[in-house]
């Protein structure tokens, strides 16, 4: 067991890098893995729908969860956009077939 002076030294010691977590910007491994898994997991998926892999899976998803498919449509497109019409207006055409 160590004495009472020699743990007031160690309180005053360098620590060195513990505790300071990831640097600024750095990307989690663990983030980065399960994202690349969920990209390749669509991919596949979207391989037995059509021949565009992701693309494909999308275009799935866009018909059979319509409601799931505009949320995520609302969290990737950017909340303010400037187009070419004289009000800075853009025009989008959509269309559903099946």
């Amino acid at each position: 067991m160590s004495t009472k002076e020699e743990q007031t030294n160690k309180i005053g010691q360098n620590t060195g890098n513990r505790g300071k977590g990831r640097p600024k910007g750095a990307i989690n491994k663990n983030s980065k893995l399960l994202k690349d898994a969920i990209l390749e997991a669509a991919e596949r998926a979207g391989n037995k729908f059509g021949k565009e892999g992701l693309v494909s899976y999308l275009e799935h998803q866009a018909e059979e969860n319509p409601s799931a498919y505009m949320s995520l449509m609302g969290k990737v497109l950017p909340l303010q956009v400037t187009g070419s019409g004289d009000s800075g207006e853009h025009k989008f055409i959509i269309k559903w077939q099946k």
